[in-house]
């Protein structure tokens, strides 16, 4: 009976911590860490657009791109940013290893809760044009990171 009675307890114990849900961003958070980039983003500020990526164990030639990645078209004016939810594919997608350069594999280090979207509209004597970007988005001891991808193993 006693260990009937364990199993059970056991069991909803486990189930508990399956079902509930995983500690997510705050909207106060969201809207601190869009924010943030927005206005690093606008002032091509490259030190605190780097301070977003994760690069524990990042690949240094990978590492190089993403810095690029993040500050393509810093200075320029952000018409619409958002932390958006996973779909089922991009789910999957970052969970893939993926083909690095040199033929090296690599994967992300943590695992994304949203994805950053940001939309970027410039304008000149020939009209005006818009173009969009997106970014894996993981959570790591409370803080929105970028995370840089590292060797797969």
């Amino acid at each position: 009976m006693k260990r009937r009675f364990l199993y059970l307890v056991s069991g909803l114990m486990a189930a508990g911590f399956i079902a509930s849900p995983a500690l997510a961003a705050t909207p106060d958070q969201e809207k601190e860490f869009t924010d943030k980039y927005k206005t690093a983003f606008e002032a091509n500020d490259s030190a605190t657009l780097e301070s977003f990526l994760y690069t524990k164990g990042a690949d240094p030639t990978v590492l190089e791109f993403y810095k690029m990645m993040v500050a393509q078209g810093a200075g320029g004016k952000i018409s619409k940013i958002e932390l958006v939810e996973l779909s089922a594919e991009d789910a999957k997608n970052a969970e893939q290893i993926q083909d690095g350069p040199g033929g090296t594999k690599l994967k992300l280090p943590l695992k994304p809760t949203k994805k950053l979207k940001i939309t970027v509209g410039t304008k000149d004597a020939n009209g005006s044009s818009s173009g969009t970007s997106e970014s894996f988005i993981a959570e790591t001891n409370g803080k929105l990171v970028i995370p840089v991808p590292v060797a797969a193993k």
